[in-house]
């Protein structure tokens, strides 16, 4: 599990980095949250993401000034503060899904063929087990056995 989840880590480093430098792992990890979930107050966000607000909101201040989020405030709460994916962040997140399927391809080319069903399935059980769901990510582009 340790050596699988490395290698998983490095691919989604070498994906985010392949396509954008300046973007580390947990900038892109908000805007994925983002891209899932649509626009959101900042609490959920920083819900979403594990974190204090305080933390989420140095977070999106970063990407904000990069230009992958924009602010607004709020049409029913004005105190609140929506958050939303930019044109250029929602084009990010498309593109390092595009770079990171490449890289799981050429990887799974490396694993016979024969024992691609069995890991699909294997992996599907941890992901249903971790509480993600898996249909999320076969709808980014990817297909059941």
């Amino acid at each position: 599990m340790l050596l699988a989840s490395r290698a998983m880590v490095s691919l989604a480093e070498a994906s985010v980095r392949q396509v954008n430098e300046a973007v580390t792992l947990p900038q892109y990890r908000t805007l994925v949250l983002l891209a899932t979930r649509g626009p959101c107050r900042l609490a959920d966000l920083a819900d979403a993401m594990g974190v204090n607000p305080s933390t989420a909101t140095r977070m999106c201040d970063r990407l904000v000034r990069k230009g992958l989020i924009d602010r607004a405030r709020d049409q029913l709460d004005r105190r609140e503060i929506e958050l939303s994916l930019s044109s250029n962040g929602r084009s990010l997140v498309e593109a390092v899904s595009v770079r990171r399927h490449a890289l799981v391809q050429g990887m799974l080319g490396a694993i016979p063929v024969d024992e691609r069903r069995g890991m699909v399935r294997a992996l599907t059980l941890l992901a249903q087990a971790s509480g993600d769901t898996p249909a999320q990510h076969w709808a980014a582009g990817w297909s059941t056995p």
